[in-house]
């Protein structure tokens, strides 16, 4: 039998009774029982969840694009950018983790509490533009990818994906561990397709291992430099900052320094394992397109449609195909569970405005379908690749506005007490922060030079 948890604020004296916020997503808050006295493993099990479903934006359909793209035109190279990509997003969101737990409060709710209120409205702006961003990578994925399995027109399959709405509306009625299974079945899925691709694609080990291995032309070579700024943002996706800090209160551990502690450190194995698995997916789509089309001459492959059509035959494993494009499906409705989930957060911690989930994903859905249908419209698929693309692009740039407050929260002895972090990790994410910042202006410069 399990004992009574209590789920009130504040934790350890970091917030003030009268100032504590109300739960972030109510309806789901410390939903998930905890079990006492039971295996490490148990426990662990019980924790498990949020870390995949955060996972999800690291491998949605616009990473799919730069890494096409990546892997097409310079083979292995970006394979570092992946993997420093992977670093940066396992530190971030295990202090995303720490922030929820220890304070009670997502990202949003922490930076409405201490930020001026033209502050706060800007960076929900900046937000709400990045969640609208991520859509465009959804639409144009989950529209390809009808188009591919089953000959809709990408027009027509973009229009359909506003219905996806009524998908994440059904998972949450049916409760919030319901919905993490759901979204675990479909990684499975996309890890087993790409396993399949990289066995039929027998790549060079020793070129792997090259790739992972940092290059200068990265920053030397602005294509290369552009491209790898879009995995960057494609991977560190700024709203799963304000996700995470949110769906790790989902579970009902003990509201005390010593359950929070326990808390962190579950919450912290779950989301790192959850982003082994996208580093593996990621890597897996650069590497299954520098084997199969960089390696044999096709180094203009930055379109997903094309990869489509040129797997099957250069791979000669005529299910290759398919299983790109029911890949592709998955990681498209994956998603839109986690996109739905992190506007609803970000409106309510910034603005404390409260939609219906159908309405929400309907509103910022349809913001995103008119670009798409827009640019299919006028210069067809080759339109939607460039858009894809620079929807990543554009995430990466927003990225800062959501690295730096998270920096300046779990630095901050009096918002975090016993759970400020550490000197050498206060170094490693302000270095991640300056990083990022450093590669965007370069970005920028290049633009602004017509390099």
């Amino acid at each position: 039998m399990h004992k009574t948890i209590d789920t009130t604020f504040p934790p350890s004296g970091a917030i003030p009774e009268a100032t504590a916020p109300r739960p972030s997503l109510p309806e789901a808050h410390a939903s998930i029982a905890v079990p006492q006295g039971v295996s490490w493993l148990r426990r662990l099990f019980a924790f498990t969840g949020p870390g995949y479903l955060v996972s999800v934006g690291y491998m949605d359909p616009g990473n799919w694009a730069t890494d096409l793209a990546g892997g097409s035109q310079f083979g292995y190279t970006l394979l570092s950018v992946i993997l420093l990509s992977n670093i940066m997003a396992i530190v971030l969101q295990a202090l995303c983790a720490r922030l929820g737990i220890a304070t009670g409060r997502d990202l949003a709710q922490a930076c409405r509490a201490h930020f001026h209120p033209v502050v706060n409205f800007a960076l929900w702006l900046i937000c709400e533009l990045a969640i609208i961003a991520c859509d465009l990578a959804e639409v144009i994925g989950t529209a390809i990818a009808l188009q591919l399995l089953f000959g809709i027109p990408l027009v027509t399959g973009a229009i359909i994906t506003a219905l996806d709405a009524f998908l994440v509306l059904l998972l949450m009625n049916k409760g919030f561990r319901f919905l993490e299974a759901f979204v675990i079945a479909l990684l499975v899925i996309i890890a087993g397709c790409f396993a399949i691709q990289i066995a039929a694609a027998q790549p060079a080990f020793s070129a792997i291992l090259r790739g992972f291995m940092p290059s200068r032309d990265i920053v030397t070579n602005p294509e290369m430099l552009y491209i790898a700024i879009g995995i960057i943002g494609a991977t560190v996706m700024p709203h799963n900052l304000y996700l995470h800090s949110s769906i790790v209160q989902t579970r009902a551990y003990e509201r005390t320094e010593k359950g929070r502690r326990e808390a962190i450190g579950f919450a912290t194995w779950d989301s790192s394992i959850a982003l082994m698995l996208a580093l593996f997916v990621n890597a897996a789509i650069l590497i299954v397109a520098a084997a199969a089309f960089h390696s044999n001459g096709h180094t203009e492959v930055a379109e997903i449609g094309d990869a489509y059509h040129l797997l099957s035959p250069v791979l000669g494993l005529g299910i290759a195909s398919t299983l790109f494009a029911i890949a592709l499906l998955a990681s498209g409705l994956n998603s839109t569970v986690t996109a739905t989930l992190a506007g609803q957060i970000v409106m309510e911690g910034f603005l404390h405005i409260r939609l219906r989930q159908w309405l929400r994903r309907l509103i910022t859905r349809g913001i995103a379908i008119v670009p798409v249908v827009v640019v299919t419209m006028l210069y067809g698929e080759s339109g939607t690749a460039r858009l894809l693309v620079l929807s990543q692009v554009v995430l990466s740039i927003q990225l800062p506005f959501a690295v730096i407050p998270l920096a300046m929260f779990v630095s901050n002895r009096q918002m975090m007490g016993a759970f400020t972090i550490s000197r050498p990790l206060k170094i490693a994410v302000w270095s991640i922060a300056a990083v990022i910042v450093a590669l965007n202006l370069k970005l920028l410069y290049d633009v602004a030079m017509g390099l």
